[in-house]
């Protein structure tokens, strides 16, 4: 598999992926022609600088994966990636320290007119007095979000005898207590009151502007705003207003509306620090952000669970969960093979210790196998929920603790055949236990036999001949019966596929009721 790298990557990310891929490295198309270059690659990554629009995804017919080796996905088209198929991946955690710490950095710089006496001071000039700056101590500092970075932010200004206030309307006031911070109701609450305010959000169509002349001038006068999360947040000509005014006694920004950017009007005032974007530009960071990365894109290619995927509707797999991805996979491929195809409904349930988490992702894994094994295109945990709308296919999955069977089950249901699996002794090997409501007992195998049969003698041996005869192995079997004794189930793993011939001269023998070939290829 090949993968494009199109913006800067820490050595020790492009190593690790060059052990499993081919690996190209093009700055050039950062602002080049991407789309002209995209189409024999599986993966994409890019920083801030390359745009990945709809039109670039058309050009790629073989992109599985598109990883942002940082936070922000302000330049990619990710409902458009979602609908094609392709996963986007970032490195959430990477940068949060280093971006934290810009923070900061930026605060005590503005606070103390750092950048300012510097340069004063290397031009000749020891002006102490014109450089006169505050302390944070005892200041009030509003946070504008308070998720990863906010909140290792709250940590380190508290640290400094700061009062933390923030507005996230997605944080509980109980959770923001356990960290030290008042939650403000609303946004105008937390202005009115903060010496500081610093931006903590991504960039999309609810965040852009939200910091307009409006909201400075509710600001308490002589505060400053910091801002190292993404430009266009604030509106940079009402700052440049409210700061030139003296509604504002500072700014300290990061980031802009439009980057790269080496002329604003804020670049000329005194009561202004500004640097191009640095907040991730830390050797730690860099290294994280590599690492992270080849991980995602290798399992992305792998077609395994990816934990920073953004576009997967599911939450993160918990330790508990994650080990059941497989065996949901294998558990779909088996049902759409039963079926001899995909039903109108499918209908996925979690028993017994399983019932007490998130298990979106094991139905993502159920619909992946699927669809893995009934559609012409790449499936992948992105566009499985997809494929199933299309087709019109209705897909439901519940939680029950009512098994004493089993420790866990996952059961799949729809159209005339169901099928159960679950992990069994310490190394957590994968077993199906049920088809069709009749208990079983046998690893999944990639070719399998489902013979339904009356329950009476010499069923085994006309199945076992027919197989013998033409010399097809039988790996492992398993024999399921009806709390009625009415019919039988033989579940066979052979080591080749069985061939159609005899699985017609199977379903023509006195006494079978039906027969299913499996293949999981």
């Amino acid at each position: 598999m090949r993968v494009l790298v199109t913006e800067t990557l820490s050595e020790q990310g492009l190593e690790l992926l060059r052990k499993d891929f081919q690996v190209d490295v093009r700055t050039d198309l950062a602002k080049g022609d991407l789309a002209a270059e995209l189409a024999p690659y599986d993966a994409l990554v890019i920083r801030s600088a390359t745009q990945v629009t709809a039109a670039v995804l058309l050009a790629a017919p073989n992109l599985k994966v598109i990883a942002r080796a940082g936070i922000g996905l302000d330049n990619i088209d990710v409902e458009e990636a979602t609908r094609r198929g392709v996963m986007v991946v970032n490195a959430p955690q990477s940068n949060i320290i280093s971006a934290a710490e810009q923070t900061l950095a930026l605060l005590l710089a503005q606070a103390r007119n750092i950048p300012q006496a510097h340069a004063d001071l290397i031009d000749g000039r020891w002006e102490r007095s014109k450089w006169e700056g505050v302390e944070l101590a005892g200041k009030t500092i509003g946070l504008v979000g308070l998720g990863r970075v906010g909140s290792l932010v709250a940590a380190r200004a508290a640290g400094f005898g700061m009062r933390v206030i923030a507005f996230d309307p997605y944080v509980s006031a109980e959770r923001a207590k356990e960290m030290g911070v008042e939650i403000m109701p609303t946004l105008e609450a937390l202005l009115v009151q903060s010496d500081f305010v610093s931006i903590h959000l991504p960039r999309t169509p609810e965040t852009e502007g939200l910091i307009g002349e409006k909201e400075l001038r509710m600001i308490k006068p002589g505060a400053r705003l910091v801002n190292t999360a993404r430009g266009g947040i604030v509106d940079e000509a009402a700052l440049s207003k409210a700061l030139e005014d003296g509604h504002l006694a500072g700014a300290a920004l990061d980031v802009f509306a439009v980057e790269p950017t080496t002329d604003s009007p804020l670049f000329a005032m005194q009561n202004t620090v500004v640097t191009p974007h640095l907040g991730a530009s830390t050797r730690e960071a860099q290294d994280k952000a590599g690492d992270t990365i080849a991980e995602q894109v290798a399992l992305a290619l792998a077609g395994d669970f990816v934990p920073f995927a953004v576009n997967v509707a599911a939450a993160e797999a918990s330790e508990t969960v994650r080990p059941f991805l497989p065996l949901a996979e294998r558990l779909g491929r088996l049902y759409v093979a039963l079926n001899e195809g995909a039903p109108a409904r499918i209908e996925v349930e979690y028993l017994e210790q399983l019932a007490d988490y998130d298990t979106r992702i094991l139905t993502l894994s159920v619909l992946k196998g699927v669809f893995g094994g009934v559609s012409e295109e790449p499936v992948s945990y992105v566009n499985a929920p997809q494929i199933a709308a299309e087709r019109g296919i209705e897909v439901r999955d519940s939680s029950s603790s009512t098994t004493p069977d089993y420790v866990n089950l996952i059961t799949v249901r729809g159209g005339d055949h169901a099928i159960g699996g679950t992990l069994v002794g310490l190394r957590g090997d994968p077993r199906i236990v049920m088809i069709d409501d009749l208990n079983v007992d046998l690893p999944p195998a990639r070719y399998m036999l489902v013979v339904r049969n009356d329950d009476v003698p010499g069923m085994i041996a006309t199945v076992a001949s027919a197989l013998a005869n033409a010399k097809v192995n039988i790996g492992d079997m398993h024999l399921g019966h009806s709390l009625e004794g009415a019919a039988a189930m033989q579940v066979l793993a052979t080591n080749e596929p069985v061939p159609p011939d005899v699985v017609e001269a199977l379903r023509r023998a006195d006494g079978v009721q039906s027969v299913h070939a499996i293949s999981t290829d």
